[in-house]
């Protein structure tokens, strides 16, 4: 699958980066990219993803094969 990060997010992971682990749901993802980089944990708990321009919940079911974005709370108005 691949990831696209947006934000804080890019000081932790490349833009945009291929993940070959097995996860089988959105919070299974969050879980593996807190793993990758713990410094992380603290901004992914509050991230959206999105999938083909919907966002999708944590329980959304993943093939593998998506472009996932993942999205951090922003602030202002």
């Amino acid at each position: 699958m691949r990831i696209q990060v947006f934000a804080i997010l890019k000081e932790f992971f490349k833009k945009e980066f291929e993940l070959k682990a097995s996860v089988h749901t959105i919070a299974d993802l969050r879980a593996q990219l807190a793993l990758i980089n713990p410094e992380a944990a603290a901004v992914l708990k509050r991230c959206r993803f999105a999938i083909q321009d919907e966002m999708v919940s944590d329980h959304y079911l993943l093939t593998g094969n998506e472009h996932i974005l993942v999205i951090p709370p922003s602030s202002g108005g």
